[in-house]
């Protein structure tokens, strides 16, 4: 895995991005995902604008990187995201075979990179992920408690 200037650096782009959903008053999660240097995949939250359950910043970054390679393996390519992945997400990282997923800020409520469940690294399935946590974890985790503040 990367150094943490370098995760800093993507985390950054990231949360540049969950800034956007927090502009569109979506939860403000941002993703990018990096192959030899080079975002090719970027999403953020966007569910409530397209109503669409789908529309995880993770699922919508899979999706562009699946563009960009021609193919639905990520192998060798790094997932930056914001908040700890869902489920869902999770199991896109590793039906992607994404190998490295860096996440932001925990989510206790739904994370499944090890709070809830730990999907990235079921060793049941034929994929895992490494995986790095923590990386710009205030700057996260107070965005999303911003939002949460102003949504009540």
């Amino acid at each position: 895995m990367e150094n943490i200037s370098i995760m800093n650096h993507y985390m950054e782009m990231a949360l540049e991005l969950a800034k956007e959903a927090f502009a569109e008053e979506e939860v403000p999660v941002g993703c990018v995902i990096v192959l030899e240097d080079k975002i090719i995949g970027r999403g953020y939250n966007r569910r409530n604008g397209a109503k669409n359950a789908l529309h995880h910043a993770e699922m919508l970054a899979i999706g562009e990187a699946c563009e960009y390679m021609g193919d639905w393996r990520l192998e060798g390519c790094t997932l930056y995201v914001t908040v700890e992945p869902c489920a869902m997400c999770a199991g896109a990282a590793v039906n992607a075979r994404i190998p490295n997923v860096v996440y932001g800020c925990a989510n206790p409520k739904a994370g499944c990179a090890g709070s809830i469940l730990d999907v990235l690294n079921e060793p049941r399935f034929n994929h895992r992920c490494t995986v790095a946590s923590g990386i710009m974890e205030e700057e996260c985790a107070r965005l999303m408690s911003g939002f949460f503040v102003r949504k009540r």
